[in-house]
């Protein structure tokens, strides 16, 4: 096997900032460790850029110097594995997307099944949160409502008020069969968030019955959470 034109032909078709990994080249196992030492030459050369062991991309230049890949790249095989959904991106970035702030950050938060340590990948640092309840490409949108009332104390560029404001028009804009699933969704979350989501979908006059029997009547949430934004906060012990 000739091993140069094997990247030529995957790199002439591979869109600068696309990562690709070792596998990716579709190269037999035996000649995989000339496949490494190549591309470990074009790095040195400056044809391609490596983020971590195995993976690598073809940098986009401008005018203000190498551009990195979009953080959906960087962060790729931490989303996906063999076809099926396995993380996804939330955290500052995510919310941002959903308007609950304006402020974007430098490095990217993924919900994830499996517990894994920070890792850095061209200088982007990429830590992760535990996600008890299985994830698909349908119910993302829904965790992360649930993991921004989780983290509404740390939402930068917003208070805790505007944040569950605009959580409230967010959930307002659920259908019904979204609204049962984010409650079923929320009982993998700390009682704190179900808290928050039952005095949300109380104001907004939805069901609470599910919500309100996961919770402990005597417990109660200290959250900077004021009467103008959840006036009926008490109701679920929230002070």
């Amino acid at each position: 096997m000739i091993i140069g034109r094997v990247i030529k032909e995957k790199l002439s078709s591979t869109p600068e900032g696309v990562v690709l990994t070792t596998k990716d080249f579709d190269v037999e196992m035996r000649y995989q460790p000339a496949l490494v030492k190549a591309l470990n030459r074009l790095v040195h050369q400056g044809v391609l850029q490596k983020i971590a062991k195995g993976k690598f991309y073809i940098p986009k230049k401008s005018i203000f110097g190498t551009l990195k890949p979009s953080e959906s790249e960087l962060v790729k095989d931490f989303l996906e594995q063999d076809g099926k959904v396995v993380g996804y991106i939330t955290g500052t970035n995510a919310f941002a997307s959903m308007g609950l702030t304006t402020q974007i950050s430098s490095s990217v938060l993924v919900g994830t099944n499996k517990y894994r340590r920070p890792v850095t990948r061209d200088e982007v640092k990429i830590s992760f949160l535990l996600q008890l309840n299985p994830i698909t490409s349908s119910n993302i949108p829904l965790l992360r409502i649930l993991d921004a009332l989780r983290l509404v104390k740390e939402i930068p560029a917003t208070s805790p008020d505007e944040c569950v404001i605009n959580i409230c028009r967010a959930i307002g804009l659920l259908s019904l069969e979204q609204r049962n699933e984010l409650v079923e969704l929320s009982l993998a979350y700390t009682p704190y968030v179900r808290a928050l989501l039952g005095a949300i979908y109380e104001d907004l006059g939805f069901d609470t019955e599910i919500i309100s029997k996961t919770l402990n009547g005597v417990t109660s949430y200290k959250l900077p959470i004021s009467d103008k934004a959840l006036s009926n906060k008490r109701n679920w012990n929230i002070v």
